[in-house]
């Protein structure tokens, strides 16, 4: 994604009723979230507006160059990466029950609840969506072994949305 693109995504947002947009690509995360924003820029002058709306692009084209260089990497090792055939009918795949962030761990400072390749039991803790400030603990529904973690850790997730590949034991 070009840096003038990305520009022109801004202003499209900005002049929509959208108060949150995210848009993944490759290994690179773009999100914009006008809910913040929209109580302080009704308090604050055009002036500190338009300083502000530039702190956002320098801000965004910054990120820009970010994730180009990140492109490049995945590129790289995407012709790294090996591949391991599943038969589908091994796989059990852990759905999000609510709308809401994905955790990975029960806090920043402590280990995820679950790796590729950990073995678990039903029960088990998975991850934990938060909605609306609460925090509910995903357990697994079968006993196997993690094959893949299908969201990156505080994306958001929809109701239904596969999280988890289980390979049942």
């Amino acid at each position: 994604m070009q840096i003038g693109e990305i520009k022109e995504l801004i202003e499209i947002i900005n002049n929509s009723d959208l108060a949150f947009f995210e848009y993944d690509f490759g290994d690179c995360h773009l999100k914009m979230d006008k809910s913040l924003t929209r109580e302080y820029s009704a308090k604050v002058s055009e002036g500190h507006v338009s300083s502000a709306l530039k702190a956002t692009e320098d801000t965004v084209v910054e990120a820009v160059t970010q994730v180009q260089k990140a492109e490049n990497t995945e590129v790289k090792a995407e012709k790294k990466v090996e591949t391991e055939v599943i038969s589908e009918e091994d796989l059990f795949i852990v759905k999000s029950p609510i709308v809401g962030t994905f955790y990975g761990a029960p806090s920043a400072d402590k280990d995820n609840f679950v790796e590729k390749g950990n073995k678990v039991k039903k029960g088990d803790v998975l991850c934990i969506i938060e909605a609306m400030k609460l925090m509910n603990e995903i357990e697994s529904d079968v006993d196997g072994e993690v094959v893949e973690i299908l969201v990156k850790n505080e994306a958001m997730v929809e109701y239904g949305q596969p999280l988890f590949k289980i390979r049942r034991a």
